[in-house]
């Protein structure tokens, strides 16, 4: 089982293999068909309040991410991915942010990693 990380806004490709969304709410600009999604997993996600927090404290990074991994903890759509993992040989997670290091998604492999899945960066 591999995950990797891709922005939504560049186009699909076979590559990618398994395509799942996992923001909460639907990037701005994006069909469904150019998202060319498999699942969307808006659950595994950071909480209405940790996602609101963020956004207002973006210099307190390392507080989100003890946060966020504590959430995907008790999580039970966290346990689903790494489910699909085992189910599909590439699992390509898509996200809206604009930075590719410093959103929900870096901690969500990091969560997976230490779970045992392979992740690409």
């Amino acid at each position: 089982m591999a995950f990797a990380m891709k922005r939504v806004y560049e186009p699909a490709e076979a590559s990618d293999g398994y395509r799942v969304l996992v923001d909460r709410l639907w990037p701005r600009g994006v069909s469904k068909e150019r998202a060319d999604l498999d699942l969307w997993k808006k659950e595994v996600a950071p909480s209405a309040d940790l996602r609101t927090d963020w956004h207002h404290h973006p210099d307190r990074h390392d507080e989100f991410v003890a946060r966020y991994a504590a959430e995907l903890d008790d999580n039970p759509a966290a346990e689903e991915l790494l489910a699909l993992g085992r189910e599909h040989d590439h699992v390509t997670l898509l996200f809206s942010s604009r930075d590719p290091s410093v959103n929900h998604v870096a901690v969500i492999l990091d969560w997976l990693a230490r779970h045992g899945a392979s992740v690409e960066r």
